[in-house]
């Protein structure tokens, strides 16, 4: 385990578009046919919440209680993660790249890059809210709360913390090889994006046939009706359906002019710099109540 700088990191607050970039990936990049579909994505990824790296990690199975508990096994975990594959391959995370208890939740020693994906607060709002099996006035305080944290039943933690923290973070992170997309950018123009992050970011030749074919594959509508049919692994207990909307602007939908204004109030500084273009529409929107 000399070198274990293989983690390609896919990031993001969850309900961002981490499913969808990770089936992009799995459909470009495996032969053809043999790219899993939403339940078997470990087949081509791993996450940084897999019960049997922490099993082996602590030498039996792993059952924890605390963010202490957590960060005495993860590091340990994360190395063997990084070690599971020969060379680079790509790893789930809904953590942000902080330093707990003197650790790094994210540690440079496994890390090769990262894909960081953000989605405007507004839209990410409902659509946690439905993740967390929670009202909407519940997930915006969550949002805005940095002690926020999602877990396993066994103790494995995912470090969320407040939203624009997890963009500053992610984004702003010192010596880290990284590619920012907005879920917005990718819902418009996926092609472009693809072919940024493969060519420019993953330094490899785009095979634009490829590429055309991964998108299809991956259509809302068709990963929608995948869960329809056999259902998703990580869907959370209690959540109806993972695959809900997959659009944008759907806040002018689900949001009252009160929530658009705690969500403005809550994030104005990371909305004026990753979402300059909502900051008139969504104080219009607020006003209007």
């Amino acid at each position: 385990m000399s070198n274990l700088k293989r983690v390609i990191w896919i990031a993001s607050y969850p309900k961002s578009g981490n499913t969808w970039m990770r089936s992009l990936l799995a459909h470009y990049f495996m032969p053809p046919g043999k790219a899993p579909d939403i339940n078997n994505l470990r087949q081509f990824t791993t996450a940084d919440v897999r019960q049997d790296f922490f099993d082996a990690a602590n030498g039996t199975p792993y059952r924890g209680e605390t963010l202490v508990d957590w960060m005495k096994v993860r590091g340990k975990a994360l190395r063997l993660i990084a070690a599971s594959k020969p060379t680079h391959h790509f790893v789930k995370t809904h953590c942000q790249p902080v330093i707990l208890g003197g650790d790094h939740v994210i540690p440079p020693e496994v890390t090769a890059g990262a894909i960081y994906i953000l989605r405007n607060p507004f839209d990410l709002a409902p659509s946690f809210a439905r993740h967390q099996s929670a009202d909407i006035d519940t997930a915006i305080d969550r949002m805005a709360n940095p002690d926020t944290v999602m877990g396993t039943p066994t103790g494995i933690f995912d470090l969320l913390g407040r939203w624009d923290d997890h963009v500053r973070h992610w984004t702003g992170a010192e010596g880290l090889k990284k590619r920012v997309i907005r879920y917005e950018d990718m819902l418009a123009k996926p092609a472009r994006e693809m072919r940024a992050l493969i060519g420019h970011f993953l330094g490899q030749e785009v095979d634009a046939r490829k590429l055309a074919a991964a998108i299809k594959a991956t259509e809302f509508s068709k990963m929608q009706n995948q869960e329809k049919e056999k259902g998703f692994t990580e869907r959370p207990e209690g959540m109806v359906s993972f695959f809900a909307k997959g659009r944008a602007d759907v806040w002018r939908e689900d949001l009252t002019p009160a929530q658009v204004g705690r969500i403005r109030e809550a994030f104005l500084p990371a909305l004026e710099k990753w979402y300059p273009e909502m900051l008139k529409p969504t104080e219009e929107f607020a006003r209007g109540g």
